[in-house]
């Protein structure tokens, strides 16, 4: 139900994690946690519209572990 597939290995540092991240937001929503899940979707949408980390899929050059780091200091 809640399903994420990357077509790069994880050894690379690549994957765009918003995916991942937004299935898991849906299943907050699922189980009706709505505050939770509305943080999570504000720090990742923050992080995109910031542009300073991004991943190569949205026009960046950061790897996996930036993005998402900079995704959890937005939260």
């Amino acid at each position: 139900m809640f399903l994420h597939i990357s077509n790069s290995p994880p050894q690379w540092n690549l994957a765009n994690p918003t995916a991942l991240l937004l299935s898991g937001v849906t299943m907050l929503r699922h189980l009706d946690l709505h505050d939770k899940a509305d943080r999570i979707q504000n720090a990742i949408l923050n992080t995109i519209a910031e542009g300073k980390y991004r991943t190569a899929d949205l026009g960046g050059s950061s790897k996996t572990t930036e993005f998402t780091a900079t995704i959890i200091d937005n939260l």
